[in-house]
């Protein structure tokens, strides 16, 4: 449009009333399907052309950082009283004066007062930074310690220590609690190895930087023989933009495991734009925009990630989880495959291939993957992944009707971890399925269940291997749990249908068998429409 090259006078001049009513109305059909960054430029045209219209100013600033438009939202943001910016555009004036190394211009935003959330709690975060960065450690380390104990940023605390320990090259007293942050981290594990590896490393302490890697699992190997060349993995956390970044990075996960909903996307844009660097923060925003529907925009941003980078495979492994969720088998199976062909492929790389193969339901080259990553893991004595690796093997050889390879893998991953629920569930349910053993997997399934009594799909199996065993009202009152866990488990409520109908509640399993055609697909959705237009028989009961 025109109107977005105008300045605020000429644009307030010639934008109409009508003009504006449409402008807004394409800026929000653009937002509702996705393309956040033209709806940000149609509404800062709205803004410049109606600049006493605050709200108008503050929808395109919201637009404009969920975008990533950043010149945009902070132009955008000088146009807002400060009580009424929105956190994250705090966040971003805060970034920004970061960025340009001058923190103690940031401080005032934090504080600003307002409708939106109070980010105080990070003052302690940049106050310690700022000092570490102008060399006064004591500084630093007397702002970390005086974090109350009731604070947001209390359990990242000891991490932000140790990394400011470790830019003095205190390495012995950050190891107990670069130790302690691993032991904490989540899906953060991986980068935080790194970043402490470096530390240790920059510091000339080899022996730790080797110590902190240990048990990283896939990865390990490349990154002792890194340590060994004396060569950092570029993840260090040395400075206050990688600080501030990480925490707000680290802000956003615990708020999408905790609440198991996405975080808010500004956030996420606000933590990349302060380190452009942190490819973990990148491939969070990578989901994140893929969960709105803003798939080549997430691809896009993947790619950005350089081949050589710590961690591409966890770039990778994102690539191909939303590629797979598209459809777009091709696309993501040019992704492993070349990672998998690759010098140095590693147990990721293998492990990914198999998934990709699964998701196009080529079972048996899936699970000659998933063979080539169990052998990697063997080698390097990567236990911890290797029973997840058998079973993922064993599940690729079942769908290809090769139950007793399935079932030999199986054995090998209990060998390794005998009480894994998921592994016990398998095998028991597998074996049962086919008539098996009967007691002995019913005896594993409820083992399972016990080990995991909130898991519904274990809950499940042990109600059908009750149903199985001529359990009936035993069976439908553990099936009815597992339906309260997960009623939109196709399978659970067919399994629930099936023994409501034998027990000669047939109303009741009309019920189950509708609602478990809500999510039923393939096999479950033609067995469950004939069993509502006939009712049970042997050819349509479930396995």
């Amino acid at each position: 449009m025109a109107a977005l090259a105008l300045s605020p006078a000429s644009a307030s001049a010639r934008l109409t009333v009508s003009d504006a009513a449409r402008t807004y109305v394409q800026a929000r059909a653009a937002s509702m399907v996705g393309d956040h960054a033209r709806a940000a430029q149609l509404l800062a045209s709205l803004a410049a052309a109606q600049p006493d219209e605050v709200e108008i100013a503050k929808k395109a600033l919201t637009e404009a950082i969920g975008a990533g438009r950043m010149d945009l939202a902070l132009k955008l943001s000088h146009g807002v009283p400060a009580a009424s910016l929105p956190s994250d555009a705090r966040l971003l004036l805060v970034a920004e004066e970061i960025r340009r190394g001058r923190p103690d211009r940031a401080l005032p935003w934090l504080g600003a007062s307002g409708q939106s959330g109070d980010l105080t709690f990070l003052a302690p975060l940049i106050t310690a930074w700022a000092a570490a960065d102008r060399g006064d450690v004591n500084q630093a380390l007397s702002a970390i310690d005086q974090v109350p104990p009731n604070s947001l940023l209390a359990p990242l605390a000891p991490e932000e220590k140790a990394f400011i320990l470790l830019k003095f090259k205190r390495t012995a007293e950050a190891e107990p609690l670069a130790r302690a942050a691993v032991g904490r981290a989540g899906a953060r594990e991986q980068r935080l190895r790194l970043a402490f590896a470096d530390g240790f490393l920059a510091s000339g302490d080899k022996a730790r930087a080797l110590m902190i890697i240990e048990g990283m699992g896939a990865g390990e190997a490349v990154a002792r023989q890194r340590i060994a060349a004396g060569r950092t993995s570029a993840q260090a956390i040395d400075n206050l933009p990688k600080a501030l970044g990480e925490v707000l990075t680290a802000f956003s996960a615990d708020l999408a495991r905790l609440q198991r909903s996405a975080p808010p996307i500004g956030l996420v844009q606000v933590a990349r734009y302060v380190n452009p660097q942190n490819s973990g923060t990148t491939a969070l925003l990578g989901l994140l925009l893929a969960g709105q529907d803003r798939t080549d925009e997430a691809l896009t941003l993947l790619r950005t990630v350089p081949a050589n980078d710590a961690l591409i495979s966890q770039v990778r492994d994102v690539q191909t989880r939303i590629l797979t969720g598209e459809k777009r088998f091709n696309e993501a199976y040019q992704v492993a495959a070349s990672a998998a062909a690759a010098p140095g492929a590693d147990v990721s790389d293998y492990s990914r291939l198999g998934d990709v193969f699964q998701a196009m339901k080529r079972h048996a080259q899936a699970a000659d993957a998933y063979g080539r990553a169990v052998i990697f893991a063997r080698a390097q004595n990567l236990k911890s992944e290797l029973w997840t690796l058998l079973l993922l093997r064993a599940s690729a050889l079942e769908d290809g009707n090769r139950w007793p390879e399935a079932k030999q893998a199986l054995s090998q991953a209990l060998a390794i971890a005998p009480d894994e629920p998921l592994l016990l569930n398998f095998m028991g349910y597998g074996q049962l399925e086919r008539g098996e053993n009967l007691d002995t997997s019913e005896a594993m399934i409820r083992r399972a269940s016990e080990l995991a009594p909130d898991d519904a799909s274990i809950t499940d199996s042990l109600g059908w291997a009750q149903f199985k065993r001529g359990k009936v009202t035993e069976a439908i009152a553990t099936l009815q749990k597992a339906a309260e866990k997960d009623p939109d488990q196709a399978e659970i409520q067919e399994h629930l249908g099936d023994a409501l109908f034998k027990s000669g509640r047939r109303y009741e399993a009309r019920f189950a068998w509708n609602a478990a055609l809500i999510s039923a697909e393939d096999d479950i959705a033609t067995r469950v429409k004939a069993k509502l237009a006939s009712g049970l028989t042997p050819a349509n009961a479930a396995p």
